[in-house]
């Protein structure tokens, strides 16, 4: 039964959302931070290329340049490694995990080694296997701390590490005093250390050569979003409408009533929700657009539907857009009290991916 004051004037079929994934202009970004960094780049891919296909993203990257590629966990770099194949050595940023052992010595991954107690674990059980090390210089999440690093050191450099690393804290705020904090810290720390030595980022990029060192590790501003402002937009996402109808003032919308029409309105369901990854926080305060007009979210979003208000469009759109040339990631991230890369990440499994190349 429609609510009162409800009148449907169109119904679609429903179709499923249409994620478009620029390759072209991720490659773009890529080569722009390699640029700018003067060393090394590598580029990080965990969490599934931030949401976009690491089977799509990484072997691209790796035919751009990339040599050097960065996990969280080592089950990531497992399936990267199928991906790509050997070669490209295969960073693992947790490090060696009490388990990890067949893993990272079948998928030839190289751990970023974060404590004592892993570098022990390594050693033991995969004698001879390339490791990395991680120094926490202030962010105090990973890594070894300076007491733990000065008693370790001398022996894990005999071993002969890949890289020493660590990553800045606040790199987005260009001005914030904790960068040149741990860009101090990490020098000592790295005082006569013979191999690559990394601390950046993409944000740790945009704050200098200084901050570069061997090699950095971009990932946020290859898939288009801050703190790279000059990044090419990479991701575009439509949303087909399903129905649209009139609604007379003082009509309610959605869960809970979660919005009331103080005029005649006409309100487009569009597909998408939470379980796209379109988190509740958009509703009643994001927009989407249609040929550039922004439109609002009008009541909650709920798992597989989002409404909008359409009042003036002169004809019925068959899609509205809520990511693309009139809305980046990072101003929808903004609606939802959120950052880019949650909205990335959270990019669900329902949608129609076309990946332009």
């Amino acid at each position: 039964m429609l609510d009162a004051g409800a009148h449907p004037v169109e119904t679609k079929t429903m179709t499923t959302a249409k994620l478009t994934i620029d390759l072209r202009a991720l490659a773009a970004n890529w080569h722009a931070l390699n640029r700018l960094s003067g060393c090394e780049t590598g580029a990080v891919v965990k969490a599934n290329a931030y949401g976009l296909g690491i089977d799509r993203v990484a072997p691209l990257l790796a035919a751009e340049g990339a040599r050097e590629f960065f996990v969280a966990v080592a089950e990531e770099g497992v399936a990267l490694r199928r991906v790509l194949g050997p070669g490209p050595r295969i960073n693992v940023f947790s490090g060696h995990m009490p388990g990890d052992a067949d893993m990272i010595g079948q998928a030839n991954l190289t751990p970023m080694i974060n404590s004592v107690d892993q570098m022990i674990g390594h050693v033991e059980t995969l004698p001879g296997h390339p490791f990395g090390i991680q120094l926490n210089t202030g962010m105090n999440r990973l890594g070894m701390d300076p007491a733990e690093w000065s008693a370790l050191r001398d022996i894990a450099l005999s071993q002969n590490p890949t890289m020493v690393i660590s990553h800045l804290a606040c790199a987005d705020e260009p001005g914030h005093p904790m960068n040149a904090a741990q860009l101090e810290i990490f020098r000592e720390m790295t005082a006569g250390v013979e191999v690559p030595l990394s601390l950046s980022a993409t944000g740790g990029i945009l704050l200098g050569k200084e901050y570069h060192f061997d090699l950095t590790r971009p990932g946020i501003g290859m898939y288009g979003g801050l703190p790279f402002i000059d990044a090419h937009p990479v991701v575009t996402l439509d949303l087909p409408v399903v129905q649209v109808r009139d609604v007379d003032d003082g009509a309610s919308i959605g869960y809970a009533c979660g919005w009331m029409a103080t005029r005649p309105s006409q309100i487009a369901t569009v597909s998408g929700g939470y379980a796209d990854g379109l988190i509740r926080a958009l509703g009643n305060g994001a927009t989407v657009t249609h040929d550039g007009r922004k439109l609002p979210v009008v009541g909650r979003v709920s798992m597989d539907l989002i409404t909008i208000d359409v009042t003036g469009l002169e004809d019925t759109p068959s899609h509205l857009q809520l990511i693309g040339q009139h809305q980046s990631v990072d101003t929808v991230a903004k609606f939802a009290g959120t950052i880019g890369y949650e909205i990335l990440t959270s990019l669900g499994a329902r949608y129609d991916r076309v990946y332009l190349t």
